[in-house]
């Protein structure tokens, strides 16, 4: 079913892997040559993968704490070297660049520096806050990113719209009490209804007083 909605918020935050940036094909890769490194599932690496942090994953799938780490920062430097694929979400850099910038932010489980590199790769603006994996102590679904991006907006959550692709990253935004909207990529198991949009070509942002405007086109779906 689609619909058009209107809505009010205080500030708009935006993972950014599938999200804002199309990084499937990098990602893809890495995960499936160390799955093949380390003799593990690739498939089941990938789906694990999706919102976590780099050394979450390879937590989980590696034997010792040792591994996790060297794992970890390999896996990182390979994706800062390779740009192969890296695009921006459609219409994301418009709506990114319509925005005030104390009225946004980029929660993301990636490092600092590949979430530099790779918002500047696919060619979008870096906010003024950008929360990554070492400005936390628990990536998602936990909502310690989430929470502590609105409060370095100054923005009470409640009044916080996310913009998410992975269930990882939609529960972190339900338990930190945030609305969220999915940014379709892969299809994924949500808690109750999601609204989705396939790009931000359906959304429009303005100032309406103190208050930030959404308008979302009929091309967005309730699912």
């Amino acid at each position: 079913m689609t619909e058009r909605i209107t809505l009010s918020a205080d500030a708009l935050l935006f993972d950014m892997d599938g999200t804002l940036v199309d990084s499937t094909a990098v990602s893809e890769r890495i995960w499936r040559a160390w799955s093949a490194k380390m003799g593990v599932d690739p498939e089941a690496v990938l789906t694990y993968s999706h919102g976590r942090r780099t050394l979450d994953t390879t937590r989980h799938f590696s034997s010792t704490e040792e591994i996790a780490v060297a794992s970890a920062r390999e896996i990182e430097a390979l994706e800062i070297a390779d740009e192969d694929g890296t695009v921006p979400i459609e219409g994301a850099k418009e709506l990114l660049e319509s925005l005030p910038s104390d009225r946004w932010a980029v929660v993301t489980s990636a490092g600092p520096n590949l979430a530099a590199h790779r918002l500047a790769a696919a060619g979008l603006p870096i906010p003024d806050v950008l929360i990554t994996a070492s400005d936390v102590g628990t990536g998602k679904p936990d909502p310690e990113g989430y929470l502590l991006a609105a409060a370095r907006l100054g923005a009470d959550p409640q009044r916080c719209i996310v913009f998410e692709d992975t269930f990882a990253g939609h529960e972190a935004a339900r338990r930190g009490n945030m609305r969220s909207f999915n940014r379709h990529a892969t299809p994924h198991k949500h808690d109750g209804p999601v609204l989705t949009l396939m790009s931000y070509t359906s959304v429009e942002c303005a100032m309406d007083g103190s208050s930030l405007s959404i308008i979302l086109s009929d091309e967005v779906e309730r699912t």
